[in-house]
């Protein structure tokens, strides 16, 4: 169908593959959006089947509250489950937004099933936190509440913080949950 450039070259897929669009960040979701709304205008269903933005759920911990927040994992891509063809190539590399596919420039690379799998299913909770290693902290809650100490270990995937306080005259290190400390200042 189409003769000129890239777009000539591609082989004709049967089976629709994920592939990462690369977009300008901050627009992904309204790069998906105009990519849905191509799709339906120029009766693309049947090639391009999905459009996901890899997300996780993010716990910030910020004066003594803790709210979740969904963050992008990737910002400035998308991933878009497809049957690449002339048309479809055509159709993306067009919607405003779009900066191109991950890739060769002739030809986008599809995604493995495991790297799928990793974007789709791994949905991690990850804790932020407003203190890092180094920090002076105060401690909120607990036997040891209102005593001020110094970050020495930050884990979050386990939801602990260390911090030695001054306790008796000597520096002790406690092991504490992340919402039972706030930075100071």
């Amino acid at each position: 169908m189409y003769e000129d450039g890239v777009r000539g070259n591609l082989t004709q897929e049967i089976e629709p593959k994920w592939y990462v669009v690369h977009t300008h960040s901050g627009y992904e979701n309204k790069v998906a959006s105009n990519i849905e709304k191509v799709v339906r205008a120029h009766g693309l269903s049947d090639f391009v089947r999905e459009v996901f933005i890899p997300t996780q759920v993010v716990s910030e911990i910020k004066n003594n509250e803790t709210r979740e927040v969904e963050k992008k994992v990737f910002p400035g891509y998308l991933l878009i489950k497809m049957v690449l063809n002339n048309d479809t190539w055509y159709a993306m590399r067009n919607i405003k937004g779009c900066t191109g596919f991950v890739g060769a420039s002739t030809k986008p690379i599809p995604l493995t099933d495991d790297e799928v799998k990793k974007f789709g299913a791994n949905r991690e909770k990850i804790i932020e936190v407003s203190y890092k290693v180094g920090d002076s902290v105060q401690i909120m809650s607990g036997p040891l509440e209102d005593l001020i100490g110094t970050v020495t270990k930050l884990d979050k995937q386990n939801n602990c913080v260390s911090v030695v306080v001054s306790m008796f005259g000597r520096e002790t290190p406690v092991e504490l949950e992340l919402n039972q400390v706030k930075a100071l200042g």
